[in-house]
């Protein structure tokens, strides 16, 4: 199995994430995804500075991978979807059914990102068909489904793409075209101020009984719990995953990297760390349900 970087989904300040990336040459990670895919409006780095990235960690050994926004509502994030697509040198997560198209238009194969909605094997059939060559499936998909899914795809004789499975990090439970930031903060989304920026792993909600509950990102509300697949390691593999992915964190990324490449290496599980992992065996996703 490959280990990836997924796209960083938050806002950091721009030294902060090119350093990051610039230390991700040397991490112990196969495929690197770029690019921002939540809100158009952080532009810390242009998609000129993306591709100058890309080039980067490409010249490192690693396979890069432009991700789009996850979703597209103006004819100017259009635009840089299209530049991307055009530019050629890379693959492209398509997080959005329009970045699916312009990659077909194109001629592209693309990676079918989390947020496009891929619950049967006729909608896994079409993208296929359009240039998918990679799915991740939706943070909520847990074995049953994928296999159910999977096993669906081969009886109806639908070759099986390249299967990438969110191993760690806070999940994505909805997304919005307001800004849940600019609203929780009282201030307008059109002028926001870009205060994403001072919350570097989203901002903490908790509940009315001061229970923390979940992290609001922008347009992205994520979980509070750190999803840890670490210990279905071996499930994963019989499941037949070809790519783990970890979500990148404001701290100790490369940390969490090079345990699952240990793990990788020597075909073993990890301890459990206390995070959930309840999606993957069907129940609430904060649920830590002990492995075996």
């Amino acid at each position: 199995m490959k280990l990836s970087l997924g796209p960083n989904p938050y806002f950091w300040p721009r030294e902060q994430t090119l350093a990051f990336y610039n230390a991700a040459c040397d991490w112990p990670v196969d495929i690197v995804y770029l690019g921002e895919s939540i809100c158009s409006k952080r532009r810390e780095l242009r998609t000129k500075d993306w591709i100058a990235l890309a080039n980067t960690l490409a010249a490192a050994g690693k396979e890069v991978v432009l991700s789009s926004l996850s979703l597209v509502e103006a004819e100017s994030e259009l635009g840089a979807l299209q530049r991307m697509v055009d530019d050629g040198r890379f693959l492209i997560e398509a997080n959005d059914l329009s970045a699916v198209q312009a990659c077909r238009r194109a001629g592209r194969p693309f990676v079918a990102g989390p947020t496009l909605n891929v619950y049967n094997h006729r909608t896994l059939a079409l993208l296929l068909e359009d240039g998918m060559q990679r799915w991740v499936p939706g943070v909520e998909q847990g074995r049953e489904l994928i296999r159910e899914l999977l096993n669906a795809a081969t009886e109806a004789g639908v070759a099986l793409p390249e299967l990438e499975l969110i191993v760690w990090g806070r999940l994505a439970l909805a997304y919005s075209a307001r800004c849940f930031t600019a609203r929780a903060l009282d201030v307008a989304k059109d002028d926001c101020g870009f205060r994403c920026i001072e919350f570097p792993d989203g901002l903490p909600l908790k509940t009315r009984d001061g229970q923390p509950f979940l992290r609001i990102n922008g347009i992205q509300i994520l979980g509070e719990d750190v999803c840890d697949l670490g210990p279905e390691l071996l499930e994963i593999a019989a499941l037949g995953a070809d790519v783990l992915r970890v979500i990148p964190q404001a701290e100790q990324t490369g940390e969490v990297l090079a345990r699952f490449r240990t793990a990788i290496e020597t075909s073993d599980a990890l301890p459990r760390l206390g995070h959930g992992n309840g999606y993957w065996l069907g129940g609430p996703g904060f649920d830590v349900v002990p492995t075996g």
